[in-house]
């Protein structure tokens, strides 16, 4: 009897072949995003393929900053929910590295979900802002004057839109506005219990539901892929996924993490054109969402054979 008693409560713990590594637990995730800053400033951070536009860190920390800034400016306050409704670009990262300076939450959706799902997923996460393209004003438009005056709607791209605020107003002030546009003081962020963002789930047993993750969940998942290397983050801006154009600017690029998706992986693992690229720069991929399977795992390996594979499930 104390005999099983004692298999009960043991415990198994798997370690991971590779040596620990730092995790700095008392920075919240902006903080430590940019501890190096004064050793990175001048070098590339953010690189948009679409347009070429090169931003240095030093650059995405200060319009971080201001996104900040202007985010408090508008009434947007700690603990305040923003939903970013876009593709890849730099205004999505400048958004989720400048919202938790003043403790603000992220929640991150699909711009191709129906105005159903979008105004669900606002709805759960208490969405005080949705940040999207112009193209998608229509869809968050009912949900946005249903809840007026509490949402705001913010666009990114085009002039600025009846009934909508512009990406821009965030980054330029007025003289008047001086004294307003700075990151408020006199409120802590805890770390370990404070969300910093707020994804939801696929739904794949049931509706979608919001994951809440704190800010050493964001800090402790940067700090396993950075090793020492800091790698650019590629931003393709396209409205529809290109793996030739995306091979040509790894190549150009020298891509050297690619967190992908198992489509993605299958498209290169089948994708003919691949050996005409030099993608020998490429030392991790980081496959997420769902499994990859040891057939397409077998077949990216071949493809990539300087790469590391990662799952994350």
């Amino acid at each position: 009897m104390e005999a099983a008693k004692i298999n009960e409560e043991q415990e198994f713990i798997f370690k991971s072949k590779l040596p620990p590594i730092y995790i700095p637990t008392h920075l919240p995730f902006h903080k430590y995003c940019f501890e190096n800053i004064s050793k990175l400033k001048d070098k590339p951070c953010f690189i948009n393929g679409a347009t070429g536009d090169v931003y240095s860190y030093a650059e995405v920390e200060l319009t971080a900053t201001k996104v900040a800034a202007g985010l408090n400016r508008i009434g947007i306050r700690q603990g305040n929910v923003i939903m970013l409704l876009l593709q890849n670009s730099p205004e999505f990262a400048f958004a989720f590295l400048g919202a938790p300076m003043i403790g603000a939450i992220t929640t991150t959706a699909n711009p191709l979900y129906t105005p159903a799902e979008i105004a669900k997923q606002a709805a759960s996460s208490k969405a005080k802002m949705i940040i999207t393209q112009a193209a998608f004003v229509e869809k968050v438009k009912p949900f946005a004057e249903a809840n007026d005056p509490h949402v705001k709607i913010m666009t990114i791209d085009g002039p600025t839109l009846p009934g909508c605020l512009h990406f821009s107003e965030l980054l330029f002030t007025t003289a008047a506005d001086d004294e307003n546009d700075v990151i408020p003081g006199g409120f802590k962020i805890d770390p370990e219990d404070d969300v910093v963002a707020l994804p939801y789930s696929s739904g794949t047993t049931g509706l979608p539901k919001g994951v809440m993750l704190t800010h050493n969940s964001l800090v402790s998942t940067v700090a396993q892929l950075n090793d020492g290397d800091n790698p650019n983050l590629y931003l393709h801006d396209k409205d529809k996924f290109e793996i030739t154009r995306m091979m040509e600017l790894a190549e150009k690029y020298k891509v050297t993490i690619t967190p992908f998706v198992p489509p993605v992986l299958l498209a290169i693992a089948k994708n003919p054109e691949i050996d005409s690229y030099d993608l020998s720069s490429v030392r991790m991929v980081i496959c997420s969402a769902a499994p990859m399977g040891q057939e397409l795992e077998d077949a990216v390996r071949g493809k990539l054979p300087n790469a590391v594979l990662g799952q994350v499930i």
